[in-house]
């Protein structure tokens, strides 16, 4: 008797990342020896199989299961090249990230990093 075969992966999800997160992410997952489109399903499948269930009530519909593993994913790919390099004059990486020099990292600032 033949195997069964799983599910053909037809469906896709659109991310705009920046560059520098997008070739982050791709190193990282090179390096542990898998494609970005694993890491990403495996990551969605760990979330979806979860037996433990949100705390108190709160519950999550499937999509905003998947967007949040993605703003993960994009906030791990842009924290990543940092972590890798700390940077030796935590002042000099503030302002890099803070691009007007108003002393405030504005979610636009922190975007374009």
């Amino acid at each position: 008797m033949a195997e069964a075969r799983p599910p053909k992966k037809s469906e896709t999800i659109e991310v705009r990342l920046p560059y520098e997160a997008k070739a982050a992410f791709a190193a990282r997952c090179q390096a542990e020896g898998r494609t970005v489109s694993e890491a990403v399903r495996g990551y969605i499948n760990t979330q979806l199989a979860a037996q433990a269930g949100p705390a108190k009530g709160f519950r999550l519909n499937g999509w905003q299961v998947v967007a949040a593993a993605l703003i993960g994913l994009a906030v791990g790919g842009v924290a990543a090249p940092t972590l890798a390099h700390p940077a030796s004059d935590p002042r000099a990486a503030f302002d890099r990230l803070d691009r007007n020099h108003d002393g405030v990292i504005s979610f636009d600032e922190f975007l374009r990093h």
